[in-house]
């Protein structure tokens, strides 16, 4: 009996199946996607920056008079310099109503920026307003390790609202 229930079925299965075409089989491997060339380099920019500043060092920056700071190996006539002017900026980054990590990404892409241009210096303006950016500025550029030195900008390049930075950047010679 179970032979002709078999058989009957199998009839039955092949009748309604019968114009019914197989799907043709897909030969995907799933794989990661891949990224592209600006997505690697975003995600490595905001690496950087999460690696580089941290919101807990606390470097030995003045009470008094105008920010400025400059790298132990950095002779403090190139501060001095940088307050009389004689470096001008070739980038200006503007960071009003930037969140801080915004800021740090941005603070980093600027600085990498300057040293593939060979730009020694550039100006970041954070702006009065509640004084968080202005506070963590000089904190964050102390951190860096292109970061030379850095003084409170002149008034033509945005006085108290700006900090003037000078970046260390390769000799021509010395580029890879």
């Amino acid at each position: 009996m179970n032979k002709e229930f078999d058989d009957n079925g199998a009839a039955e299965f092949e009748k309604l199946l019968q114009g019914v075409k197989p799907l043709a089989q897909d030969k995907l491997h799933f794989r990661p996607p891949v990224k592209s060339r600006k997505q690697i380099i975003e995600n490595s920019h905001r690496q950087t920056a999460e690696v580089v500043f941290s919101d807990i060092y606390q470097p030995l920056l003045p009470s008094e008079g105008p920010m400025r700071w400059n790298r132990e190996d950095v002779d403090p006539v190139e501060v001095k310099r940088l307050r009389r002017g004689d470096y001008v900026p070739e980038y200006l980054l503007d960071l009003h109503g930037m969140r801080q990590t915004e800021a740090k990404r941005e603070i980093s892409a600027l600085i990498q920026a300057c040293v593939r241009q060979n730009s020694p210096c550039c100006c970041i303006m954070h702006g009065h307003g509640t004084g968080i950016l202005k506070q963590q500025l000089p904190i964050w550029l102390a951190q860096h390790p292109d970061v030379k030195a850095f003084h409170k900008a002149n008034k033509e390049w945005g006085g108290d609202a700006a900090l003037l930075v000078l970046v260390d950047v390769a000799e021509p010679t010395q580029k890879r």
